[in-house]
């Protein structure tokens, strides 16, 4: 017969299984304890018990084990000089969720007294923009849905799928983290022996292979679902922050839809060096580059410093997910949430408003919350370089039609008379800019030549 001891054991088991993290209070009172009787079962428990929290915020849980791994994932960070630092580890706890201690990182948190102290309903927010999402998260799930029994549509994998895969094959994702030893290793690997940087002469040999062997995958989304195939590359800059570039690519042959695509590149190519600008807002150095039949655009990465340096980046997706908790809205309500928060400085406030009209006056259909981007910086957020930008209304359709699009730009309210000017300037000179770009089909050239009328007769009722 079991003795109360062992009863006691078992019942504190369950317990910790069942309403982790939970303190010391509560369990005693779930399980008809003193507290201190309570310490000294946590004390003898031969189960793997996760204590952590300072003083009366101490909180226990149940780990629990990740495809047969119960030992914690060290999370480091890598810096601009391409130096690791030990961050913080993420141990999972039972029923769900993690324990993973962001406090004194450059990462703004909650302090919520329902979770303090590193205890996670899901994964801590700082990982979820370095999961693989995207075209070239769908590469790589494309690559390692065997080797790591994940579904090869990266959309669907749950929490614990990211964990894994992070903590096996993320040596290179966005940002600076790396997740879990394995990770590392590749990591320490790589700079010990660094991959090819190509040379100009070397460029269209290269890339126009790389465009064929990731068309060659078949995966779902790419252009045809309003998204840009992609790949990554490193390549001799001359005078450039790094190497390390992103480059989207279109199709080869000369169908109109092909040839829309090959114009919206360019067109993106042209925005970026136009909002540059606009008060306050940066955009990252890039270049059109057209090899057989193909047109490709190359950006360099703003989270890459030389060839090994990195720095932390979060989506307004994400941040407003885990600091603001707002239904979604436009970039600049949300970023005057983050104002008031103390987490976003006033002048970023108003770059995010330049930048807002901007797109909005060259017809980006497509300013969902994760194309715009923050540097985690002393608990608060700095803007990123701007990506993305370029007139999507024009985008063709899923099945390759163009589309017949309406051009009827935004006017502003009074309280945005300024910057709406300011902004209906710089898409004037973006509009000729593209209509005057012989890389650009004359179809699209004309459709820009009348944007640019439309908006100046609308700026001449605004401020005349």
């Amino acid at each position: 017969m079991r003795s109360k001891r062992q009863a006691a054991h078992q019942q504190l088991g369950l317990a910790l299984a069942k309403f982790a993290p939970a303190r010391a209070a509560d369990l005693a009172r779930e399980l008809g304890l003193s507290v201190p009787t309570l310490h000294r079962l946590l004390q003898e428990t031969t189960e793997p018990v996760l204590a952590a929290g300072r003083a009366r915020r101490t909180r226990y849980a149940l780990r629990r084990a990740l495809r047969g791994h119960l030992a914690p994932f060290p999370i480091r960070a890598i810096d601009e000089a391409g130096q690791p630092h030990e961050l913080t580890e993420l141990s999972p706890i039972q029923p769900q969720g993690c324990h993973a201690d962001f406090g004194g990182s450059d990462w703004p948190l909650e302090d919520d007294d329902q979770t303090p102290d590193g205890w996670w309903d899901g994964l801590p927010y700082p990982l979820y923009d370095i999961r693989p999402q995207g075209y070239l998260g769908r590469q790589l799930a494309h690559r390692f849905q065997d080797t790591l029994a994940v579904s090869p549509n990266p959309d669907t994998w749950s929490d614990d799928d990211i964990l894994w895969v992070l903590s096996r094959v993320g040596s290179d994702l966005p940002g600076n983290l790396i997740v879990g030893d394995a990770a590392f290793q590749a990591w320490q690997k790589a700079r010990l022996d660094p991959p090819l940087i190509l040379k100009a002469d070397d460029i269209e040999r290269m890339y126009v292979k790389a465009a064929e062997e990731a068309i060659s995958l078949g995966l779902a989304g790419s252009s045809a679902a309003g998204e840009f195939p992609k790949f990554t590359a490193l390549r001799d800059l001359r005078d450039s922050n790094t190497p390390h570039v992103i480059v989207k690519f279109s199709g080869a042959d000369d169908s109109t839809t092909v040839q829309r695509w090959s114009d919206l590149l360019v067109a993106e190519h042209l925005a970026l060096q136009t909002a540059s600008a606009l008060p306050g807002v940066q955009t990252p150095p890039g270049r059109i580059l057209q090899h057989q039949g193909r047109t490709f655009l190359e950006v360099e990465r703003f989270d890459r410093h030389g060839l090994f340096g990195r720095s932390p980046v979060v989506t307004l997706e994400t941040v407003n997910a885990a600091l603001l908790g707002h239904a979604p809205s436009a970039w600049d309500t949300l970023a005057q949430g983050l104002a008031e928060k103390r987490l976003l400085a006033p002048e970023a406030v108003t770059a995010i408003r330049y930048i807002t009209w901007f797109g909005r006056l060259i017809s980006n259909s497509d300013m969902h919350l994760g194309n715009l981007a923050f540097r985690p910086e002393d608990g608060r957020l700095t803007l990123c370089p701007i990506y993305d930008m370029l007139p999507m209304a024009y985008a063709p359709l899923p099945g390759g039609e163009l589309p017949r699009v309406t051009f009827d730009p935004a006017m502003p309210l009074p309280r945005e008379h300024g910057v709406w000017v300011a902004a209906c300037h710089a898409a004037i000179a973006y509009w000729q800019t593209v209509a005057d770009d012989t890389r650009i089909s004359s179809m699209f050239r004309r459709i820009a030549s009348d944007n640019g009328t439309e908006l100046q007769r609308r700026l001449a009722l605004v401020a005349p």
